[in-house]
């Protein structure tokens, strides 16, 4: 019965693993297809039809349009802050899993704590002091908050990875005379690649759809990034659906390849604590 029962257990999974993949594709494909609708088709057929040609007009005007300006915010925004994460987060990772300080467990419930602190209730003052900075409707308005939003969860990751790191070699570090920025830079480090990556590629993929600071803290069009740039194909009456999914479908494309080419990583790092554990 057990050998008769494995067989109708990996088909239950791949059942499930299907239907799974479908929804997951489902939006995806809508989207897509929509995009390459025309207005008339949009409104006319129903919604889920095949569109009688493939109009590739929409993308045209989207590429002649703004976009370029919107990515290149969107990249430099999101690589400085994935940088400030990764170096910060590291180094505090570092401190609360290795180093022996007073109120060290406190800390780790405080970041801990920040993590469930819901986002909107951090946008008044955020806003205030951006204001306040003279920093408003700038690229730097939304570096800070990004940083300061994605660090708890990037600490706590990387401080479980730093903990299975074995002790010993930290101690013979020590009796070759190694201080600990040394053991830091030279043994840390390396070894948490996998975490690091983790962090980075979790926070770039959050960052790179990140709406509500962006909307809040620029106003102006040079200053968008991409979540943005669906305003300009939305008026006060009406809407061009298949140019805002035009702009979307551009918009997933890098993350897509990144979840692509870094889920294994991911996964890796995110269970790397518990399979070492």
């Amino acid at each position: 019965m057990r050998f008769r029962s494995r067989p109708l257990t990996r088909g239950l999974v791949w059942l499930l693993a299907l239907g799974w993949l479908a929804v997951t594709l489902l939006p995806i494909a809508f989207m897509l297809v929509t995009s390459l609708k025309s207005q008339q088709d949009m409104f006319s057929g129903s919604l889920w039809a095949w569109p009688e040609r493939f109009d590739w007009s929409h993308y045209l005007s989207v590429l002649r349009g703004g976009y370029a300006g919107y990515l290149r915010n969107s990249l430099l925004v999101v690589s400085a802050s994935v940088l400030l994460i990764v170096a910060t987060s590291t180094m505090a990772a570092y401190a609360l899993a290795r180093l022996r300080f007073r109120f060290n467990h406190a800390l780790i419930g405080l970041i801990v704590a920040a993590m469930v602190v819901p986002l909107h209730v951090t946008l008044v003052p955020v806003y205030l002091m951006t204001r306040n900075l003279g920093l408003y409707d700038t690229l730097f308005a939304l570096i800070g908050p990004y940083v300061a939003t994605s660090l708890p969860v990037s600490i706590v990751i990387l401080t479980e990875f730093m903990r299975q790191i074995p002790r010993e070699l930290e101690e013979a570090a020590e009796i070759d005379g190694s201080g600990p920025f040394t053991i830091f830079r030279q043994i840390f480090l390396p070894l948490s690649g996998p975490g690091i990556a983790t962090v980075a590629i979790y926070n770039g993929i959050h960052l790179w759809t990140e709406f509500i600071f962006a909307y809040v803290l620029t106003s102006s069009p040079g200053m968008r990034t991409l979540p943005l740039a669906l305003w300009d194909y939305q008026g006060e009456f009406s809407s061009n659906i298949p140019a805002m999914l035009a702009v979307a479908t551009l918009t997933s494309l890098p993350l897509l390849a990144a979840y692509a080419v870094g889920q294994e990583r991911i996964v890796k790092g995110m269970m790397a604590g518990v399979l070492k554990g």
